[in-house]
C-alpha cells in the first residue's frame, strides 16, 4: 500500500495491483469521513496536521499487526503477541491463539497464544496467505511455490438465455453467480470448478440437462464431461481468459527469473517481481492443463455414451448392442 506510482508500475497486470488500488480507495474515502467527522471537530486532540500518508501508514500498521477475529470494537493491538514470527514449515487451519476468562469468575479477559501442532523449540508458525496476500498485508514474500497462486473468477452472465435455470442449479449446490476459485501453483484445480464452467458453456443439445426434471442431479451429470462441444467450450473460455491475463503484463516468467537470480535486488522490487512471476507461473500452468484436456477431447467419455451404457445399449468398448426379439 506504501509503493509509489512508479513502484507500482512494477506489479502492473497482476490481480495484487487491483486488491491494492481498492484497499487505497477504501482508506482514502475512510480518511476524508475521520478527517471530517473527528480531526477537524477536535483541534485540541490533534494540533498538528494529519495527512493522507499518516492516515495510510496507520491503516498499513493495524492491517499487518492486528489478530484476524479482532475486528470492530474488538479491535486492538496486541504488543509482543504482534512480533510473533511465522515458517512455512508448520502449517495448520487451526488458530494459533483464543481470547479467555482470567482471574475471579473469568472476568479479566486475556489474549493467549498457543500453538495447535506439536512443535519444538525455536519453530515458527505458518500463515495460510498467498504471496500476493504476504505482500499487502504484511510487505514480503517467500520464495515458496506454494505461495504462487491466482484467484479465478468465473460468473454466469446476465445475457445467458438460460441465466435462471443456471443460476437455481449453482445456488442448490452451495455456489452462486459468481464463483471464485483459488489455484496454487502445483496443485489439481478446486474440485468445483469443472463442473461451474460446464454449467457456465451448456447450451445447444446440451441444454436439456437444465430442465427441472434433471435439477437434483444435474450436478452429478456436471462433474463428467457432458458432450465434446461443451467440453471444448470449457477449454476455450480458460485458454482465452489465461492469454488475455498473461497479455496485461510487462516482462515475461523468463525475464523475471533473470531478475530474481540478479544480485543486490531491492526488496520492494523483489516482491513485485516475485508477486507476479508466481501469477504468472499459475495462468501457464492452468493453460497447459486445459491445452492437454484439448488434445484428449476425443477419447473422453461424454453423457450420451455413459447413458446408453447405463441402459445396456453400449458395451464396455463402445460396441453397440442388438437385442434380438
Amino acid at each position: 500500500m506504501l509503493l509509489s506510482e512508479e513502484e507500482l508500475l512494477e506489479i502492473q497486470g497482476t490481480q495484487l495491483l487491483s486488491t491494492t488500488m481498492g484497499v487505497k480507495e477504501y482508506v482514502q474515502s475512510e480518511f476524508e469521513s475521520v478527517e471530517a467527522e473527528i480531526i477537524s471537530e477536535n483541534k485540541e486532540l490533534f494540533p498538528g496536521t494529519v495527512t493522507f500518508d499518516d492516515f495510510l501508514w496507520a491503516f498499513g500498521i493495524l492491517r499487518s499487526r492486528v489478530f484476524a477475529e479482532l475486528r470492530g470494537d474488538k479491535l486492538a493491538l496486541i504488543p509482543f503477541a504482534d512480533l510473533v514470527n511465522h515458517s512455512d514449515d508448520i502449517a495448520s487451519k487451526e488458530s494459533s491463539w483464543e481470547i479467555k476468562g482470567k482471574g475471579l469468575f473469568g472476568r479479566d479477559v486475556v489474549f493467549s497464544l498457543r500453538t495447535p501442532v506439536n512443535v519444538k523449540s525455536g519453530e515458527q508458525y505458518d500463515l495460510d496467505k498467498s504471496n500476493a496476500e504476504l505482500a499487502l498485508d504484511y510487505g514480503f514474500t517467500e520464495s515458496n511455490s506454494s505461495r504462487d497462486a491466482y484467484t479465478l473468477t468465473l460468473e454466469i452472465s446476465e445475457s445467458d438465455p438460460f441465466y435462471d435455470d443456471k443460476l437455481d442449479i449453482a445456488e442448490l449446490n452451495g455456489m452462486g453467480e459468481t464463483a471464485y476459485f483459488d489455484i496454487v501453483l502445483g496443485e489439481s484445480l478446486p474440485p468445483q470448478m469443472l463442473p461451474y464452467l460446464r454449467l457456465l458453456c451448456l447450451g445447444g443439445t446440451d441444454a436439456f440437462l437444465l430442465e427441472a426434471l434433471f435439477r437434483n442431479a444435474v450436478w452429478g451429470h456436471l462433474e463428467l464431461p457432458v458432450s465434446q462441444d461443451n467440453e471444448e467450450a470449457i477449454c476455450q473460455v480458460i485458454r482465452n481468459a489465461c492469454k488475455s491475463a498473461l497479455g496485461a503484463y510487462h516482462t515475461t516468467i523468463e525475464e523475471d527469473e533473470e531478475l530474481l537470480g540478479s544480485e543486490n535486488l531491492q526488496p520492494r522490487l523483489q516482491i513485485a517481481v516475485e508477486v507476479r512471476a508466481g501469477e504468472k507461473k499459475v495462468l501457464q500452468q492452468i493453460d497447459d492443463i486445459f491445452k492437454q484436456r484439448e488434445e484428449e477431447l476425443d477419447g473422453l467419455e461424454y453423457y450420451q455414451e455413459r447413458r446408453l451404457k447405463d441402459i445396456g445399449l453400449v458395451g464396455d468398448n463402445g460396441e453397440i448392442i442388438f437385442w434380438e426379439s
